[in-house]
């Protein structure tokens, strides 16, 4: 028998890094969908411009998920303006490419500080408001990196992972609750993040609003772990159940091994310079010479 959709107009969902890229298609979605929507960023001109065009009562919200007070913040002025939280995406995050040994540790840190305490900073702030209610859903946005290495985003890839497996623990935790915590795990996505990053091969890249609409039926129909597109998870699968060397011999046949690192510099350097500018004292990330910089 087929599962009843659940009804999502009415709703309301919190967006962080929700300006442009991804966050910017799944607000839109939302709106299509008829939930209130309020968008967080630490770019709070980029947000009002977005929710301007969005329409529809859709809020901005200055915001910086690195920081637990921001968070609780901005969810609270979410709560008294539109109403109680019944979804939070946690969609911030930042991508610097390189290889480890030359990235810089700011940038470290920052991908730290944005793809791991944000998520948990949002998780921790929503998650009372939600149990108190027995209600709620939060979307963490991991990635297919989060499910294996890749040459060139070790950090990145790294904060993925936790991704994974915090979100992995809550839902255990919240076992027998009606709060649902989420996990979406898409390929390389055409943003500013992913700007100049190579493909493997038969996997083309995404575009932000085929991730909105698997998070929106990831609303309407919960589930913990969502691929996209959904033939990555067999991929995937497969991958894991070979040994090591196999393994190795599959991400170089798919040319996996290359997405992060045979880069256009030149596309990503507006994209690494704006990421720079999110954290005074953040140097733009030097590359070696043999990576096109």
């Amino acid at each position: 028998m087929a599962r009843t959709p659940r009804e999502l107009s009415g709703r309301v969902v919190a967006i962080t890094g929700g300006a442009r890229g991804i966050g910017r298609a799944t607000a839109q979605a939302c709106v299509r969908a008829g939930m209130q929507v309020a968008i967080g960023d630490l770019d709070l001109a980029s947000a009002q411009r977005t929710a301007a065009e969005l329409d529809h009562g859709t809020l901005a919200v200055e915001l910086d998920v690195t920081n637990r007070a921001s968070v609780r913040s901005f969810l609270d002025v979410v709560e008294e303006r539109l109403g109680s939280l019944d979804v939070l995406i946690n969609n911030a995050g930042i991508m610097h490419i390189g290889a480890l040994d030359d990235e810089d540790d700011a940038s470290t840190r920052r991908m730290v500080d944005i793809n791991v305490h944000g998520v948990m900073h949002g998780m921790k702030e929503a998650l009372p408001r939600m149990k108190a209610r027995n209600r709620g859903h939060i979307v963490n946005l991991g990635s297919t990196a989060g499910k294996g290495g890749f040459a060139g985003a070790a950090t990145y890839s790294g904060t993925k992972h936790f991704v994974v497996g915090a979100s992995e623990a809550v839902r255990f935790e919240l076992r027998g609750s009606d709060v649902e915590i989420s996990c979406i795990l898409p390929v390389v996505v055409r943003t500013e993040l992913a700007a100049g990053v190579s493909k493997a091969r038969f996997v083309d890249h995404l575009e932000p609003d085929d991730v909105a609409e698997a998070i929106l039926r990831t609303l309407r129909f919960p589930r913990f772990e969502v691929f996209v597109p959904g033939h990555m998870k067999g991929l995937m699968t497969f991958a894991s159940l070979l040994p090591r060397p196999a393994r190795d011999g599959l991400a170089r046949a798919l040319k996996a091994d290359r997405v992060f690192t045979a880069t256009d510099n030149a596309a990503r350097r507006d994209y690494e310079r704006r990421a720079a500018r999110s954290e005074p004292g953040l140097r733009e990330v030097q590359r070696p010479p043999d990576l096109g910089d």
